[in-house]
């Protein structure tokens, strides 16, 4: 019983915050069909942000995240006028963003190292303490964690599928020239996906920090399980990324446990293999169909 509740204890953690970084890869995917690679960076930077408001300027700790979401914000819509403003109607745009968003992913990252250095830091986004289980302590920060990750879901799904906005953003990535001739703004619609995700990844980073510590490269393996955990679900599918990241997370904390820390990452890239051979769209993706 002591091993089950620390699986679970320890996966609802990385769950809550796999989930979180997953959400703002998926809903750029689904949305623009395009494949952030600075998803990593955007991360570190919602960390230092709210380190920064609460260490330098003085916060209390719990506007950390609030905080940290606004500068992703930012960080989001620099990102479009930057790259994607001046690539978003090329035809090699799924190649070319990702090229670009690496270019932006080396230069954030280096920037953070010049600014807070390599030595690690201690996210002030913290609950200490926790509810006893048995043997086994549930933290305070988990729930929290999940809490967030969940409303972080939701309001994404409630955006893209309640708003005037969200309509929008279904249309384009439907049929972008459909969505034209309706009168839909592509350049708007890909700004403001973009400022929603960078929201997202900044709330997400700040998650991530107060499980790991806070290093300039800290996003180098959420970005990589987030991919994973979209490729699973189905590229674009939000509430389906949503449960793959606690399903693997579980996973991946139930084999770490068992045979040790070393097996857990290559046994979910194992699983994420046998998922492609049996649906190489994903769990929940669907394949596309071209007319010529």
């Amino acid at each position: 019983m002591t091993a089950l509740l620390t699986v679970f204890e320890s996966g609802l953690n990385l769950g809550a915050m796999y989930a979180a970084a997953a959400i703002a890869l998926a809903l750029l995917w689904g949305a623009l069909g395009m494949l952030n690679m600075a998803q990593g960076a955007l991360l570190a930077i919602g960390g230092y942000a709210s380190y920064s408001v609460v260490e330098f300027l003085g916060f209390p700790w719990w506007l950390g995240f609030p905080a940290a979401m606004v500068v992703g914000a930012v960080i989001g819509g620099i990102l479009y006028f930057a790259t994607v403003k001046w690539m978003y109607d090329s035809p090699t745009f799924d190649t070319s963003i990702v090229i670009a968003t690496v270019g932006v992913a080396i230069v954030v990252e280096n920037l953070l190292l010049k600014l807070f250095t390599a030595y690690a830091k201690k996210q002030p986004f913290l609950v200490d303490h926790g509810i006893l289980m048995g043997s086994v302590t549930m933290r305070y920060q988990t729930l929290i964690n999940i809490g967030i990750a969940v409303v972080l879901m939701a309001v994404v799904f409630w955006l893209l599928n309640r708003t005037r906005m969200g309509t929008a953003i279904r249309a384009v990535s439907q049929d972008r020239d459909a969505a034209q001739l309706m009168g839909v703004s592509v350049q708007r619609v890909f700004f403001q996906t973009l400022v929603i995700a960078g929201a997202v990844a900044g709330g997400s980073g700040v998650l991530l920090t107060s499980i790991i510590p806070m290093s300039p490269y800290v996003g180098h393996d959420p970005l990589l399980k987030a991919f994973i955990i979209c490729v699973v679900a189905g590229l674009g599918n939000i509430p389906a990324a949503f449960c793959a990241a606690f399903v693997l997370a579980w996973f991946e904390a139930g084999v770490s446990y068992t045979f040790g820390t070393r097996f857990g990452f290559p046994s979910m890239l194992m699983l994420v293999i046998f998922v492609l051979l049996w649906r190489p769209y994903g769990l929940f993706g669907r394949g596309g169909v071209t007319r010529v």
